[in-house]
């Protein structure tokens, strides 16, 4: 149904995507780790080292940002192959990673500050 130039099946369907995204946060801001999962077997054993797998959750945040910027760029430039809808839900995507990774921070920062008050 269109109601003033604005299609309403187009507008359900975006709030039902960010609804999905907003009940997911970990899988967004976290998408990197299956990747170095794989990438660290090693003669039949499977070993994470946390550098590496924190590192890759961070460039997986940093890139759903960088592709976030694009499409609001392109957006605001006129490229009529970019909708509104595609620009709110990528800001939206990454808004979510990047406080899923301000949370994963203050997790670790609260561990550090807790092992470092330990009496040995």
């Amino acid at each position: 149904m269109k109601t003033g130039g604005i299609d309403s099946s187009k507008i359900e369907s975006m709030l039902a995507q960010l609804k999905a995204a907003a009940q997911s946060p970990q899988t967004e801001a976290l998408g990197g780790l299956a990747s170095a999962a794989g990438s660290q077997k090693t003669q039949g054993t499977s070993r994470l080292e946390f550098s590496e797998v924190l590192k890759a959750s961070l460039n997986q945040v940093n890139q759903v940002q960088v592709e976030a910027e694009t499409l609001g760029k392109n957006f605001a430039m006129g490229d009529d192959s970019v909708s509104l809808s595609d620009v709110m839900i990528a800001g939206q995507k990454a808004n979510i990673s990047f406080q899923a990774a301000v949370q994963v921070r203050n997790k670790l920062v609260s561990a550090y500050h807790d092992i470092m008050n330990m009496q040995v």
